[in-house]
């Protein structure tokens, strides 16, 4: 294999530095083991590292966790998990603001994807009850700790938990069977 110039190594070096944490907490959010999100954390900068055209990447951040969004697609299609890209893996802003992240810079197939997902989405959280769905939003869509989210209802810590496991259940449930 032939060696880089160093300015790109440089390069690489830089990104590395500055994305490295940023993806850890982004995998670690989703993967249970630490090992398999440095693992993945890497496989982002070698796939960066073999990409050829790196200077008409417009945002680097954004091609990045683009990049490891899709590692993660592929690790639950190679799984067979079904549904395993919630709404909160892939953004944690309103529903509006997902939306248009998704479907930025996307062809119309892709685009109209996107949508019908969000859409799924959407109305699984609308199936819940009230209070179940707002714990849910608030913890996984909010980042309110659930201590606080307990404080807020009223309620102990232990019932928060229970009904955002109830959610999350329920959502992946819907998400399996198709939305129904």
């Amino acid at each position: 294999m032939a060696t880089k110039p160093d300015s790109e190594q440089v390069y690489v070096q830089t990104l590395y530095a500055e994305f490295r944490r940023p993806l850890l907490s982004f995998f670690l959010r989703r993967v249970t083991d630490a090992g398999e999100a440095e693992d993945l954390a890497q496989e982002v900068f070698s796939r960066l590292l073999r990409e050829q055209r790196r200077d008409g990447i417009a945002d680097i951040r954004g091609y990045l966790f683009r990049v490891a969004l899709n590692l993660l697609r592929d690790r639950a299609r190679r799984e067979g998990v079904r549904g395993a890209t919630l709404l909160s893996d892939v953004h944690a802003g309103p529903v509006a603001d997902l939306v248009a992240e998704l479907v930025e810079d996307r062809h119309p197939e892709r685009v109209l994807l996107a949508k019908d997902e969000v859409d799924r989405v959407v109305r699984a959280l609308n199936s819940l009850p009230e209070r179940t769905r707002d714990m849910y939003v608030l913890f996984r869509l909010e980042n309110m700790k659930q201590r606080e989210i307990a404080q807020l209802h009223g309620l102990s810590q232990s019932t928060v938990e229970k009904e955002v496991m109830r959610a999350t259940l329920h959502l992946a449930r819907w998400l399996e069977r198709g939305g129904r």
